[in-house]
């Protein structure tokens, strides 16, 4: 009988501990889903710039203070730094440093979309655990 409820217990605990990673997934994304929605309702290139960047910036300043918190392991650590050297390209891209060729004014709709797409793929591809995830968020939420 206790064996039995061991099992289910760890069975539950993993299916919520999955659908906990998959919201703070889900929710990185939708900051910046969010962010490609202020874009496209901006008609101004100049402005379109400046969400973008500010959201860059929000990101990585969440980032480097989860980075440096002391309940985050190693190994999420190394895939916070994975994810930042991403967002990193994406600053360099828009703002046309470092080698990348800055994106027209023109594009910059077509590029919050392709930000969207990239970031949803690096969210599957870095990974981080449920507690690196959620304080990413909460920080990025709180900054101002």
């Amino acid at each position: 009988m206790l064996g039995r409820t061991v099992i289910r217990l760890s069975v539950i605990m993993f299916i919520m501990a999955f659908a906990g990673v998959a919201q703070g997934q889900d929710n990185l994304q939708q900051y910046f889903s969010d962010a490609a929605c202020k874009v496209k309702a901006t008609a101004d290139p100049s402005e379109k710039r400046e969400i973008l960047d500010k959201s860059f910036e929000k990101m990585s300043k969440a980032l480097n203070m989860v980075q440096s918190s002391p309940l985050i392991s190693k190994d999420d650590r190394a895939g916070i730094d994975r994810f930042k050297v991403m967002l990193q390209e994406k600053q360099d891209e828009l703002a046309g440093q470092n080698g990348y060729e800055r994106v027209p004014d023109a594009q910059l709709n077509a590029f919050a979309d392709y930000v969207v797409q990239d970031m949803e793929q690096a969210t599957q591809t870095v990974t981080i655990s449920l507690v690196a995830l959620l304080l990413i968020i909460i920080i990025a939420i709180l900054i101002v």
